[in-house]
């Protein structure tokens, strides 16, 4: 059995690999390759393009990169249509790979796309051109796969990886004993993204909310996992613009630093599953350009817009259980008042954390093993 992937950002790595290990599990020899991360890569996938290949955030991002990535797609179809794998597994990425997967179905190669793409949030007529390019559906959260069905669209939920992987029971004081912190006293993670184009947006207004907090609570501490080395700097520079507050700038780590937190502020993305699946509140965030602030406030049709908010009862619940900060509504005041909120409100903190524990229930599927089996019954193997 041979699998071509096409994985796109971090989460899409750790999706892939989970995948693989599921795969392989059923299927002792297949071979896996394609587009893949360091973890897929661990897993056993040959990688013929790094995933940083598809990591462009932006709906007007996208443009200035729009003739390499052309290039590629051209280039990873005349592949997979020459090589006709098993089958073609597209990781998220839908622009990408949904077109991928159109033209390599047209060729009679079965395709899977992992990660519905969010049509019950914006653009529903997605589905038909969906259903045009895959063969099965893989869909992360227990929602979805009956919108598919609706359509005639095979589609199947296998709970989300992550679910299966974290545990949100290690002790806050075992994980700040890891990063050498105070045992006592209040600390605030703060993820501001792991894009070049994320810390652009969030790092100023970031660090001038820390140092908002650390004028209200000067014993705060705060902790910033650093996504890539790269990225240092830029955060560096804004927390010298505004001083006070006592940073711990970590290289990585990010799970630990949330398992450290009192609360975690954060940019809107996986790292928010993650946060929820860790049991620890949040405040979230998100600021882009604003050509493509414009065009999601005209796009989405949902009222919230973080994965904790959308997974908590469905998607209905209409008071959202985490604070959403986003665009000009993220400035340094007010997400240091929701962060302030969190730190003083015992009552509101166990409040998030009781409901990210039904959901972490709710996702904890063997999503692995799921994917493999519904690839299975689609191969008939």
């Amino acid at each position: 059995m041979r699998f071509a992937l096409v994985a796109g950002e971090t989460s899409g790595d750790i999706l892939g690999a989970a995948l693989i290990r599921g795969l392989r599990a059923r299927y002792p020899d297949a071979t896996f390759y394609g587009v893949a991360g360091p973890r897929m890569r661990e897993a056993g996938c040959e990688a013929l393009e790094s995933i940083e290949a598809l990591s462009v955030m932006g709906l007007t991002e996208v443009l200035r990169h729009l003739p390499r990535l052309l290039k590629l797609r051209r280039e990873l179809v005349n592949r997979f249509i020459a090589d006709r794998p098993d089958a073609f597994i597209g990781i998220d990425a839908p622009d990408f790979n949904l077109r991928v997967e159109r033209e390599l179905r047209t060729h009679g190669v079965r395709t899977v796309h992992v990660v519905s793409p969010t049509i019950w949030a914006w653009r529903p007529n997605r589905i038909h051109g969906i259903g045009q390019a895959v063969d099965l559906m893989l869909c992360l959260y227990p929602f979805e796969p009956a919108l598919y069905e609706q359509h005639g669209v095979r589609a199947a939920y296998i709970g989300h990886p992550l679910a299966d992987e974290l545990d949100d029971t290690v002790p806050t004081a075992r994980a700040r004993a890891e990063l050498g912190l105070p045992e006592t006293g209040q600390v605030v993670a703060v993820l501001p993204g792991s894009r070049a184009s994320e810390l652009h947006y969030l790092s100023e207004p970031f660090a001038a909310a820390a140092a908002w907090l650390h004028s209200r609570r000067p014993g705060l501490r705060f902790v910033v996992p650093v996504a890539r080395a790269d990225l240092r700097p830029r955060f560096e520079r804004a927390i010298t613009r505004h001083p006070g507050p006592a940073w711990t700038l970590l290289d990585g780590q990010s799970r630990l630093a949330m398992r450290a937190a009192d609360v975690v502020l954060l940019a809107s993305g996986t790292a928010t599953l993650e946060c929820l699946l860790l049991g620890r509140p949040m405040v979230v965030a998100y600021r882009t350009s604003a050509m493509t602030a414009w065009l999601v406030r005209k796009l989405i049709k949902i009222p919230h817009v973080s994965q904790p908010n959308i997974l908590i009862k469905d998607g209905l619940y209409q008071v959202p259980v985490v604070p959403e900060l986003l665009g000009r509504d993220a400035t340094p005041e007010r997400l240091g008042q929701e962060v302030y909120t969190l730190l003083r409100n015992t009552v509101l903190r166990e409040l998030q954390v009781e409901r990210f524990a039904a959901v972490h229930a709710e996702l904890r599927r063997d999503a692995g093993g799921l994917a493999a089996a519904a690839i299975g019954s689609l191969l008939g193997r």
